[in-house]
């Protein structure tokens, strides 16, 4: 995203406050909900008008990796108030390493990297790497810190609590996980290789309604709005965050699975166990305009595929209904 369409956006912006629901569009969506095996959030909002359409927009929802989002947002805080520096470079070990983390694990062949913000902020959120996201978690204060910052921006109901490393751990069920150097994806599995089939399925449960590390679809609208106007963030801070969400690699069958062949879409996926989840910003064609689309599945009993299908499908109803309906529908 250019830096100049921020300052375009915020001259026709509709503040939250004027968020007005469309009845039809809920109805399909909340149709489409039913897809997901499980229980489906869906916040959907067109930017410049206000209108709005929602699924369970209050529930809190696992927020995976979609958690990342708002961890950034931390970030650039700080750099926008000078405490950290894009440039700054961050020391990690070994011992640093998280599950899930892809382009740093690659390089432990030789312990020892170091870093920079820049690069750390982009592979979190491009191919989600874990190892990247909880250092960077730490630099800026932990997940209190976060959530603070949220409380500030105004948005409610998003939390941010874990590093992934014990996220990850809290739904395997391992009570403490490993930290000695040289531990990869397989190390951990070896700990839950043991565990009675029932304590398994116990801490996914538990996982599932833990109130930790998660959002309703309402809060992560707010603050994707937020990011969006250059209220959460300074212009360039936010042109940077947007450019990198629009250069995500993953979640290709999610929000943008069922969109027209070259919209563009920032956004950031999510999943863990039966959460499957999705949240960005699309741009409609010509002058129609940019919506927000949440998506968050949780405890769904049907496979990824299927859970990604309602989640792009759910992407394309917003699409169509924002574009083709210029006019608010009468009541």
């Amino acid at each position: 995203m250019k830096p100049f369409r921020i300052a375009l956006t915020l001259a026709i912006l509709a503040p939250l406050a004027a968020w007005s629901s469309e009845p039809v569009l809920e109805r399909e969506l909340a149709r489409l909900a039913e897809m997901s095996g499980g229980t489906m959030g869906i916040a959907a909002v067109h930017i410049e008008s206000g209108r709005s359409a929602w699924v369970n927009p209050d529930m809190a929802f696992p927020m995976a990796s979609t958690y990342k989002v708002p961890i950034a947002v931390q970030l650039l805080h700080m750099v926008d108030n000078g405490q950290l520096s894009l440039e700054d470079r961050i020391e990690i070990g070994m011992e640093d390493y998280s599950p899930g983390s892809g382009a740093i694990a690659k390089l432990f062949d030789d312990p020892g990297l170091s870093v920079s913000v820049l690069n750390l902020l982009e592979i979190m959120l491009l191919i989600s790497d874990n190892t990247a996201t909880d250092r960077l978690l730490d630099t800026v204060g932990g997940g209190e810190a976060v959530t603070e910052r949220m409380t500030a921006l105004g948005v409610e109901g998003v939390r941010v609590d874990r590093p992934t490393i014990r996220l990850i751990g809290d739904w395997l069920g391992v009570e403490h996980m490993p930290s000695a150097a040289g531990k990869r994806w397989d190390d951990y599995m070896e700990l839950v290789e043991d565990m009675p089939e029932v304590d398994r399925e116990a801490a996914a449960l538990a996982f599932d309604r833990d109130p930790r590390d998660t959002s309703t679809p309402r809060g992560m609208a707010q603050l994707l709005q937020q990011i969006w106007s250059g209220d959460a963030l300074s212009e360039s801070s936010s042109a940077l965050l947007i450019d990198i969400m629009e250069r995500c690699e993953t979640g290709l069958n999610r929000l943008k699975g069922n969109l027209p062949e070259g919209t563009v879409v920032a956004h950031k996926t999510g999943t863990i166990g039966r959460t499957t989840n999705d949240v960005g910003i699309f741009t409609l064609p010509g002058e129609a305009g940019h919506v927000i689309v949440v998506a968050f599945v949780k405890e769904s009993e049907v496979e990824v595929p299927d859970r990604e299908r309602a989640i792009a499908d759910a992407a394309r109803a917003a699409h169509d209904y924002f574009l083709f309906t210029a006019e608010k529908p009468a009541r």
